[in-house]
């Protein structure tokens, strides 16, 4: 009896693993689509990347824009902000 038991007892072991490793968690094909999910979620990063620099590069030419727009403005046309005193100096003749 003790003969018999043993194999058995181990195939039943074997078939439990074996079920396992295709059913259970963790198992071969919810690896494989974590790992496609995972590549899916590497490339919208990448893309979400992209953009984040394409903002950060508008942003800051935006920002490089209006200070020269507005130091162009300053030196050419006088214009001043408000609750501020421009004082312009002539240079005279030597």
């Amino acid at each position: 009896m003790a003969r018999r038991l043993i194999p058995l007892l181990l195939i039943a072991l074997l078939v439990v693993v074996h079920a396992q490793l295709w059913f259970g968690r963790g198992s071969v094909p919810q690896v494989t689509s974590m790992k496609q999910q995972l590549a899916l979620q590497d490339q919208a990063n990448r893309d979400a990347g992209l953009r984040n620099d394409q903002l950060r590069n508008e942003v800051r030419n935006l920002q490089e824009g209006l200070d020269m727009v507005e130091e162009l403005a300053r030196q050419e046309l006088g214009m001043v902000k408000p609750n501020e005193i421009f004082v312009q100096i002539a240079k005279g003749r030597p």
